[in-house]
């Protein structure tokens, strides 16, 4: 598959024109002209373009990649020996923030939800990047807690009260405790995300609505895999999701 026509795919089926994002979407470094083969990942640490330049990647596909707003934008130390293996192995990179966290069928939210059995009803906030809706069956949220840490392999840090009935989620992967006061207005039971701030805590004690915080690369694993079979499924293309272990 050419490199030209898998990034004007993923643009369309991403619908990344529609976003306002912080980085630019799309191909971040160009590589050589031919795709078969694919490395996915959830960002584009060193560590991880070492294991696509083992595996013979072709194209690196991550949730977090280069040239975030506010950056220094020159391309010196830890990037520049980044993007110097990148170029040196031919490998094109490919980032996708906020059209990964949205999209409705391999976003991280939809993984999430399909890997929790979450049913979302409805979205919130900026650019409706949250979901709400419910659980498969009322459970408590000592359950509910023990239920992610089971599926996500990490323990998650939770703020509320462990007998309280939960039915009514809202979640947001990744760094998304700015969007917690607008899903206390939703009435949910419960918030999940990835992170969770000192602030955030008084609201949860405060408010009554608990807080879940699974760990902000436990929860964004999943888009960017099914991403990946997604390619495979449409194009034939050769794909391995490589996990850079992170405790955040």
């Amino acid at each position: 598959m050419e490199r030209t026509v898998l990034d004007a795919y993923l643009a369309d089926y991403l619908q990344v024109p529609d976003f306002r994002d912080y980085c630019p979407n799309g191909l971040q470094v160009e590589g050589r002209r031919e795709v078969q083969r694919i490395v996915t990942g959830v960002t584009a640490s060193a560590a991880l373009i070492e294991a696509a330049v083992a595996a013979k990647a072709d194209a690196l596909i991550v949730h977090h990649g280069y040239f975030w707003r506010g950056e220094d934008g020159r391309i010196t130390g830890m990037r520049r020996r980044r993007i110097g293996r990148l170029l040196e192995h031919d490998i094109n990179l490919f980032a996708y923030h906020l059209p990964l966290d949205v999209h409705p069928e391999v976003g991280n939210n939809a993984a999430l939800a399909r890997l929790l059995g979450l049913t979302g009803a409805g979205r919130f906030g900026e650019q409706s990047i949250g979901v709400y809706g419910t659980i498969a069956a009322e459970t408590t949220l000592a359950q509910f807690a023990d239920l992610i840490e089971g599926k996500l392999q990490r323990a998650p840090q939770v703020i509320g009260d462990s007998a309280r009935p939960v039915r009514r989620v809202a979640w947001c992967t990744g760094a998304a405790q700015g969007l917690f006061e607008q899903a206390i207005a939703l009435g949910v039971d419960v918030y999940v995300s990835g992170e969770i701030s000192e602030q955030t805590v008084h609201a949860a004690r405060e408010s009554g609505v608990a807080y879940v915080a699974a760990g902000h690369h436990a929860t964004e694993r999943y888009g960017v895999q099914a991403l990946g079979e997604h390619l495979t499924q449409h194009f034939g293309l050769q794909h391995r999701f490589i996990d850079i272990a992170n405790p955040v």
